[in-house]
């Protein structure tokens, strides 16, 4: 990861059905390469080869941009990277689109291994175990995916970010570890520049009575943008003959970069 930002995005790309298709292509692919089942994965122990199991339902692949946001915002993720890569040739990770593997895998794993015949009802400590493996491996992808993309979008709405309070706070557990991440992650920059080449909820609607939990996080290390800074952005590249569209963001951004640093 190289920089990060805090996008504030009124606009909703989702309503150009071009966008929105051409996001939804990016990510077919995932869904091709995971094999859905637990035979594979079975050693001759009798227990499960965690790391293929890892590798192969939380693939990691080659992005430029990582987009963080709230299960409620998927289609406008989605819509978003399709704008990406239609304008500017970038390629996104949406985050969401493994989420939905780690519970087609804890079912398959719950189903065989802490379904109870007897009561028809999963055991419970069987349930917390397997669950701590299928949250772990996602975690570890996810943070793996922010250190190797260049660049994170966390996409700030009412969905994501508690309106209510003066201190941003999410119900997300999944937001509150990325954006934790992306502050402890190392910072690398692009190949590109070190040669001295200068181109430039997740979870659905809770109801009153469900569980909630609220976490704390710190935006401060990520440069707020909108969507005045993608139109402004797209112009730029547009004018320019930069072949690197991301250094033309950073370009575009770096007095609120160093306004931020300097804080």
């Amino acid at each position: 990861m190289y920089r990060g930002y805090n996008l504030n995005l009124n606009w909703n790309p989702k309503c150009d059905d071009d966008f929105f298709e051409a996001g939804q292509e990016l990510f077919l692919q995932y869904e091709e390469t995971v094999k859905k089942t637990l035979k594979s994965y079975a050693l001759k122990e009798g227990t499960l080869d965690g790391s293929k199991m890892q590798s192969n339902w939380f693939p990691q692949v080659k992005a430029d941009i990582f987009i963080s946001h709230s299960h409620r915002d998927e289609k406008r993720a989605i819509a978003l990277a399709g704008w990406l890569y239609k304008v500017f040739g970038i390629k996104s990770f949406i985050d969401s689109c493994i989420w939905g593997y780690s519970n087609e895998l804890l079912r398959l794993i719950d189903n065989k291994y802490c379904f109870q015949e007897s009561s028809r009802t999963y055991n419970y400590n069987s349930r917390n175990y397997s669950t701590s493996h299928v949250h772990m491996m996602l975690s570890v992808a996810l943070t793996m995916m922010i250190d190797q993309t260049e660049c994170i979008f966390f996409l700030n709405t009412p969905n994501s970010i508690s309106a209510s309070s003066i201190i941003d706070k999410t119900e997300s557990p999944w937001i509150y570890s990325e954006i934790a991440m992306t502050q402890m992650i190392r910072k690398k920059k692009p190949r590109r520049h070190i040669s001295g080449i200068e181109k430039l909820e997740k979870g659905g609607k809770l109801n009153e009575s469900e569980l909630r939990i609220q976490y704390n996080i710190d935006l401060s290390h990520l440069v707020e943008i909108d969507i005045n800074t993608l139109i402004d952005w797209k112009k730029d590249f547009t004018k320019s003959s930069s072949p690197n569209a991301l250094d033309k963001l950073y370009e575009l951004t770096q007095d609120n970069d160093r306004n931020l640093i300097l804080g």
